[in-house]
């Protein structure tokens, strides 16, 4: 059984295979229409279940698209209309689900409904964001880098903000991917120890410098997101923004990374906070190439959890 549960739980060499099967789906892609389907259909006759606990995007869309042009076809089931932990445990879920459909991805709060889904399911399982992780996102990031920069092995990412779910997973790749990490925000918002550790293991740099200028000085990518959750009260948001505005991704900042850093933000975004409009919309972002790849990196994760 091949879940994609978290980065760091994939080997190496699968998340490599992985990465250039996106390279070469989207490749093969060129110039088609939307939704023609790809030459090859590995998801001919086959059903996946696409759970959203959270509400998304840029997951549904491109998961939804991904198996359509895959020759698949999908179940999208919200948690209201499911209920999922609350009329009947995670894991009767997973049973039955596993008799209807071919593969879940489930996108969702806690980690633990993530891993039970995963433990009980008899059918592939996919990590399409949890309160600790965002693995497909980084993926997307990963191949979003190498097609405008080569390798990133050996290259510095700086992250600016909060340490979130998706700097979490970004940790992960730095140690099976092999490219140093700095992180750059307030120590309240640090990332989670472990994932830290976890990064410092494979034998990479990572560091913690709380001035925003030198943490992106030689950084060959920098990297920010939302500093607040569709869910956080207002008075949350505040003390948030008072914390984050000094790391705020500004051309000033930029100019301090390599002239040819890489800009990206996963999105949404809240423009005139967490990143300007000038960096934005500027020659070094690529946040539109990196969402763009979400559909195809997902598009190799589900061919690589089927074996297709």
């Amino acid at each position: 059984m091949r879940h994609f549960l978290d980065i760091h739980k994939t080997d190496r060499e699968d998340l490599r295979s992985i990465i250039d099967e996106a390279r070469r789906i989207k490749d093969k892609r060129n110039g088609l229409p939307k939704a023609a389907p790809d030459d090859e259909l590995p998801l001919q006759g086959r059903m996946v279940a696409l759970i959203f606990e959270k509400p998304s995007t840029r997951t549904r869309v491109s998961f939804d698209v991904g198996v359509r042009q895959m020759g698949g076809e999908t179940m999208v089931l919200s948690g209201a209309e499911m209920q999922l932990g609350h009329g009947e445990t995670i894991a009767d879920t997973a049973r039955v689900l596993s008799r209807y459909v071919d593969m879940i991805m489930i996108r969702t709060y806690e980690e633990a409904t993530l891993l039970e889904m995963a433990e009980y399911a008899d059918v592939p399982v996919i990590n399409g964001l949890t309160n600790r992780t965002h693995p497909c996102q980084i993926m997307a990031d990963v191949l979003t880098f190498e097609e405008h920069r080569g390798p990133i092995a050996g290259r510095k990412v700086t992250w600016l903000g909060d340490g979130n779910n998706v700097c979490a997973s970004f940790l992960h790749a730095a140690g099976q991917f092999g490219f140093d990490f700095t992180f750059s925000g307030p120590p309240p918002l640090d990332p989670e120890a472990e994932f830290i550790q976890f990064a410092r293991d494979q034998g990479v740099r990572v560091e913690i410098e709380r001035d925003p200028v030198k943490a992106v000085e030689g950084a060959d990518l920098v990297v920010t997101d939302t500093w607040v959750s569709m869910h956080d009260p207002q008075s949350a948001r505040e003390r948030r923004h008072n914390m984050l505005h000094p790391y705020q991704v500004n051309a000033e900042l930029m100019a301090h990374a390599k002239p040819d850093a890489l800009f990206m933000h996963c999105l949404p975004a809240h423009r005139g906070d967490e990143a300007t409009s000038e960096v934005m919309d500027g020659p070094q972002s690529v946040i539109f190439d990196e969402a763009e790849n979400r559909l195809h990196a997902q598009k190799a994760i589900m061919r690589w959890c089927l074996g297709a």
